[in-house]
């Protein structure tokens, strides 16, 4: 049965990329030849959609967006270099929040933290099974891009320049999906009449604005009303129920600017340049998101992401949860923005994000002062990552491969 299943694609093949008939030879073959080209694309269709689909190794674990398959620790480029030390607080901050597959070891690893990198290499190789991360179809390379958490000023009313309004969510939110998207919300009387007393706090540009959207959450330094200033943090609280779509991306569509370099500083100088472009960029994302405002007490401490935990700089990242569960273990092997450095290190899986989808696929947050918004802005990396999963016991949400 292969065989014949491989001769009827080659012959579709053959005929898919053979010569043009002139009228005159089709005209003979006009009775079959409908039947025929339509019976071979048809063919050919099934041969190119339909792929043999690998057979899982034994031990690998299928989740719903990914395989996991099980490797030597030897595969991980750049273990023995990282200072995995460095990753314990993300871990810890992860353990506040355990998955039952983890609960064990977070008792462990809060009683006794590590005082090396090798102590906790080896305490994570003696307890731990790394696992490639792979498509179900076994693609296992993807892509990394960055985040950070934005530091912005703002006003708690509109006053001169500020008049970019951040909003908490409307009552009615939950009662209309999709909610109303970013280009109705600006422009539609019903739609501003829902945003009407949720405004939060006023900024002046409305890239900021968009970027904090991006971003999740952020910093104010806030002016208020009497003059005061005080710092203050936005965190996610919902969506319109919108899909997210990339300016970047519908710039480089629209050859406003080249391939590749679409980072947030490019971003900035086209609206510059386009003052009058300013809307029509931003209604290319119809995703809106709102905020709650949350005191900051204490400026080392980073936003909370999607599990629900703080999440630390250069060691936490936003997953597809469908493919890795939220407080898992990661081995990243990637390069650092507009670089061929690589940057391989042990990350946890804290976040996710609506541009955050598939198997290989994660956004590594790096934090919130210094360079972090410019090297979150230009990342877009190839990645490959690993997971590491307790020995024992094997996640309920997980499925073994048959062996």
């Amino acid at each position: 049965m292969d065989a014949a299943v491989s001769a009827a694609c080659a012959l579709a093949r053959l005929w898919h990329h053979r010569r043009p008939m002139n009228a005159r030879r089709w005209s003979t073959f006009r009775p079959i030849g409908r039947w025929l080209t339509a019976a071979i694309l048809m063919s050919l269709a099934a041969c190119v959609s339909a792929p043999p689909a690998k057979p899982p190794v034994a031990g690998s674990i299928t989740r719903e967006g990914s395989r996991w398959v099980p490797v030597a620790w030897q595969e991980l480029p750049g273990w023995h270099a990282d200072q995995l030390q460095a990753a314990w607080p993300a871990l810890l901050s992860s353990c506040q929040r355990p998955q039952p597959a983890w609960s064990k070891l977070c008792s462990e690893a809060q009683r006794s933290p590590p005082y090396s990198g090798a102590q906790a290499r080896d305490w994570l190789m003696q307890n731990l099974q790394p696992y490639r991360v792979e498509s179900l179809d076994g693609v296992a390379s993807g892509l990394i891009t960055g985040y950070y958490e934005p530091l912005i000023e703002a006003r708690r009313a509109p006053d001169g320049a500020y008049r970019v309004a951040l909003y908490a969510p409307p009552a009615d939110l939950a009662t209309r999906r999709p909610y109303w998207s970013r280009q109705q919300l600006d422009t539609l009387p019903a739609a501003q009449a829902s945003l009407r007393g949720r405004e939060l706090a006023y900024v002046a540009d409305p890239l900021e604005a968009l970027v904090l959207q991006i971003q999740g959450s952020g910093r104010l330094s806030i002016t208020d009303a009497d003059g005061s200033r005080r710092m203050a943090r936005l965190a996610f609280a919902g969506h319109n129920d919108h899909p997210y779509r990339s300016v970047g991306r519908w710039l480089i569509d629209q050859g406003e600017l080249p391939a590749g370099q679409a980072s947030w500083p490019a971003i900035k100088a086209w609206a510059q340049r386009n003052p009058e472009r300013i809307d029509e960029l931003l209604w290319v994302n119809p995703r809106y998101v709102f905020f709650r405002e949350e005191p900051l007490p204490d400026p080392a401490i980073g936003p909370r992401g999607a599990q629900g935990v703080p999440l630390t700089p250069g060691r936490s990242i936003a997953v597809d949860p469908k493919s890795v569960p939220y407080g898992t273990l990661v081995w990243i092997d990637t390069t650092k923005p507009l670089s061929n450095a690589p940057l391989r290190r042990l990350v946890v899986a804290q976040d996710t994000g609506g541009a955050i989808v598939g198997p290989v696929r994660a956004d590594y947050f790096w934090g919130w002062d210094g360079d972090s918004a410019e090297q979150a802005g230009r990342m877009r990396q190839p990645l490959r990552m690993w997971v590491l999963w307790p020995r024992e016991p094997v996640s309920p949400a997980a499925r073994p491969a048959a062996r």
